[in-house]
């Protein structure tokens, strides 16, 4: 499954949030966020430990996007 985590990028510059800032606040590791700036899969737990310290939904995050092979 292919993901994008531009939402979440994003979020973090509208509230003027650094990575640093998101891992000691979620309790998530610098080479998790090397996944999401990769747009690799992380687990489901990650991700709702950022949406519960950004106070948002999943679709908030990340799009999910086609697979290859439906585009």
């Amino acid at each position: 499954m292919d993901v994008s985590y531009n939402k979440f990028y994003k979020m973090l510059i509208d509230r003027k949030m650094k990575k640093k800032d998101i891992c000691e606040l979620a309790g998530i590791g610098t080479s998790t966020m090397a996944k999401m700036a990769k747009d690799e899969n992380v687990s489901l737990d990650v991700l709702v430990r950022i949406c519960r310290v950004l106070d948002c939904t999943m679709d908030d995050i990340l799009d999910v996007l086609p697979a290859e092979s439906e585009k």
